[in-house]
């Protein structure tokens, strides 16, 4: 693969990010008709550097916390227990209508009932992260990064966090560190910003090493005309999807791989995940499959960590595809918005379809 890793680095994976708390309803019920929910620590990027921090590689979130708030314990107690290092300025409350971390309400949906994620981020601790936050020579220079990942979603989430990105994303280039930038889109969070939102994440593309989007991303984010998302017959797109990729290659030339996921909503419970990918001038792909959903929130997240570990690895692209669709697979198939694998035989296991009992 063209892509060359630094070497002798600390992190394998870091990335910017803002944590908040999901809360999902027990046994697939819908939200207001539940009473016992589920709580965990979340964010999409560090989602992300779960695939490689579960399979011992070290990683490192950089974001912000409240000061004394139990909530922040909570939410560096999980990433602990998920081998995720941090590091984070602490922020004062300022009393009851200060700060505090993003509340995540998701009703995970069964059958032909939709799943459905409510957002609460008002007075967001990490809408104020900066880069000055960080020491960018010893993080970057003396520790060392194998890959910085970001994340459209903390790039859009408010005007700091834009800087924070581009910043943080300019300091590793400079230190010769990889850059992944997962496009992540969200109307929500765009509402309002478009044209500044659509020059920032023109930037981040441009240095990027590694371009990751779903069957929508790259044209809502960065303008491309592509195939229209949902509808049947997802195989009968790969094509137009791999023109819209080729595209994309064209004008961010600086990136060695460009990957998408494929995804077909049967229900729920049941979708066609499929994947592709562009590099070293090839195509690999992933047609299609039908696999079992209990929460969908986070396999796009798991694909990227997957894909992300085999860079790691110096593996082949078609290697490195085949065990980021695994590793989506294994986010969807968990009540966590995490793929959580215990070995890398979990994962290839998934891909063969072996799901017969380990002893």
């Amino acid at each position: 693969m063209e892509l060359k890793l630094r070497e002798n680095c600390r992190y394998a994976i870091a990335c910017p990010t803002s944590m908040g708390v999901r809360i999902t309803p027990e046994d697939r019920m819908a939200v207001p008709g539940s009473s016992r929910f589920y709580l965990q620590a979340t964010s999409a990027e560090t989602n992300v550097l779960n695939v490689a921090s579960s399979l011992g590689r070290e990683c490192l979130a950089l974001t912000k916390f409240v000061k004394g708030s139990p909530v922040a314990d909570f939410i560096r107690a999980q990433l602990r227990a998920r081998n995720i290092r941090y590091e984070g300025a602490e922020v004062e409350q300022g009393g009851p209508w200060g700060f505090r971390h993003q509340f995540n309400i998701a009703d995970s949906g069964f059958g032909l009932r939709a799943p459905r994620v409510w957002n609460d981020r008002a007075g967001e601790v990490g809408r104020t992260l900066s880069a000055s936050d960080f020491d960018i020579p010893r993080i970057f220079g003396r520790e060392g990064i194998g890959i910085l990942h970001i994340s459209g979603l903390i790039a859009a989430m408010s005007e700091e966090t834009t800087a924070c990105c581009l910043a943080i994303a300019k300091a590793a280039k400079e230190y010769g560190t990889l850059v992944s930038f997962d496009l992540n889109y969200r109307a929500t969070f765009w509402k309002g910003r478009e044209e500044a939102l659509r020059q920032a994440f023109h930037q981040i593309a441009s240095a990027a090493d590694i371009l990751v989007g779903n069957e929508e991303d790259f044209q809502l984010c960065l303008g491309f005309a592509g195939p229209e998302a949902g509808g049947e017959d997802l195989s009968s797109k790969i094509e137009s999807f791999k023109g819209m990729v080729s595209e994309v290659k064209a004008r961010y030339s600086n990136a060695k791989i460009f990957a998408t996921t494929l995804r077909q909503v049967v229900s729920a419970n049941e979708h066609l995940w499929g994947a592709l990918m562009l590099a070293d001038g090839q195509w690999t792909v992933e047609e299609p499959r039908s696999i079992p959903v209990l929460d969908r929130i986070g396999g796009g997240d798991g694909f990227t960590g997957g894909v992300l570990y085999g860079i790691l690895n110096g593996w082949k692209p078609e290697k490195c595809l085949r065990f980021g669709w695994a590793s989506g697979v294994l986010a969807a198939s968990s009540l966590n918005d995490y793929a959580e694998p215990a070995d890398e035989k979990q994962i290839w296991d998934i891909y063969a379809g072996n799901a017969r009992v380990q002893r």
